[in-house]
């Protein structure tokens, strides 16, 4: 399996609304974080990863350079609220057990969504936000929201058959600068087809905009 090359804790997050499941790959044995990546599913929850282990190739590679990543499992995969209630609940744990003060947020799909309004309630710490093959329901009302100066990379396909490339258009022009969108012409909803290229670009979004240049 892709995930046992890369090293991760399990961590279960005790809430007043039920236990949230993460792992949770430090960097700790490389040198001490201050910053993280939090990267979340679509409906499908658990451990989805869209473009061929997208999520798990970045926790690993970034890592290496002193940078966190938190994985989440939803509670519940297909409620919105509950969801961003989730991912709040990783941001907090980023911050409070571990001094977290700079935050990425990613999310494909249904978690587009999510990362776009834990972004706008969670905006003094997160300053980069990435969504793939986003739904705009829930994101385009609320990226306008989006503290100042956080960055947002809109990514889709343009043969996604699940959603169309519209919803991450509508949401780029709702958003704010800085912003970035791009369509990969030959890809479908999971990104496949663009899978080497798009992790290189998350990866370099996150390298020019969440992190400062002295960190690498």
């Amino acid at each position: 399996m892709l995930e046992d090359k890369y090293q991760y804790e399990l961590v279960k997050l005790d809430t007043e609304r039920g236990e949230i499941v993460c792992r949770y790959y430090s960097s700790r044995i490389y040198n001490p974080a201050s910053v993280a990546i939090v990267y979340v599913a679509g409906v499908a929850g658990n451990w989805a990863t869209p473009a061929i282990g997208l999520y798990p190739r970045l926790c690993g590679s970034f890592v290496k350079n002193g940078i966190d990543g938190l994985r989440l499992r939803y509670r519940h995969p297909t409620d919105l609220l509950e969801s961003v209630f989730d991912t709040l609940a990783g941001i907090a744990f980023l911050r409070e057990e571990h001094k977290t003060k700079e935050i990425g947020l990613v999310g494909h799909s249904f978690g587009g969504a999510v990362v776009i309004q834990a972004a706008a309630e969670a905006s003094d710490v997160v300053s980069a936000v990435v969504t793939l093959a986003t739904q705009s329901y829930g994101a385009a009302e609320a990226v306008s929201k989006l503290k100042r100066g956080t960055s947002l990379l809109v990514v889709h396909g343009a043969d996604d058959k699940v959603l169309p490339v519209y919803c991450s258009e509508h949401v780029y022009e709702q958003a704010c600068e800085p912003k970035r969108l791009i369509i990969y012409k030959r890809a479908g909803h999971g990104l496949d087809e663009a899978s080497q290229d798009l992790y290189d670009l998350v990866y370099g979004w996150f390298v020019n905009n969440l992190l400062s240049q002295d960190t690498f």
